[in-house]
């Protein structure tokens, strides 16, 4: 089962720092594998966000292929990515596109992270459009593994580092 990234627009009451309260309508981001799961997936961060009644306005599944979150940074942007490919039939070159969400503080950040998120890509690309996103925060999916894989990773690391001191000190 593939998970699939979905736009949840969700209407609340939100108290400003001023101690204003406004009726506001945020959209935010989750990865999911149906609408009943993103349904319940959105209902739960946002109860974790207000203790004010909240509506879901709106699921839809959003087209984004990769979400690439960059630390320091508090806006998301959505990339346009054009691949560039040679038909070998024609000769002729061929582009198809795909959108990315990356994270950054303003437009030239988000150029520059579009290119650090394309970098190990082996073919061509190009940059046509990129436009700030509407989504105001991520939640993508952990199902816990991630943690125990990357205290695997640490316990191999330091087992390495043990092997490369025994192996100076000999």
């Amino acid at each position: 089962m593939s998970v699939i990234w979905y736009e949840c627009k969700v209407k609340y009451r939100k108290t400003h720092e001023t101690g204003e309260q406004k009726v506001v309508s945020e959209v935010y981001l989750l990865d999911a594998v149906s609408f009943t799961e993103a349904e319940s997936r959105i209902t739960e961060e946002m109860q974790k966000l207000t203790s004010e009644d909240f509506k879901i306005m709106n699921i839809k599944v959003a087209n984004f292929a990769e979400v690439h979150p960059f630390e320091n940074s508090d806006r998301w942007f959505k990339s346009k990515v054009s691949l560039i490919a040679m038909d070998e039939e024609s000769g002729k070159e061929k582009k198809s596109n795909i959108y990315l969400l990356v994270q950054a503080n303003d437009v030239k950040d988000a150029y520059e992270n579009t290119e650090k998120a394309m970098e190990e890509t082996m073919g061509d690309f190009s940059i046509p459009a990129i436009t700030e996103s509407p989504i105001l925060d991520v939640f993508p999916y952990f199902t816990g593994e991630e943690e125990q894989l990357e205290r695997f990773n640490m316990m191999d690391a330091v087992e390495n580092l043990n092997e490369e001191v025994s192996q100076e000190e000999e």
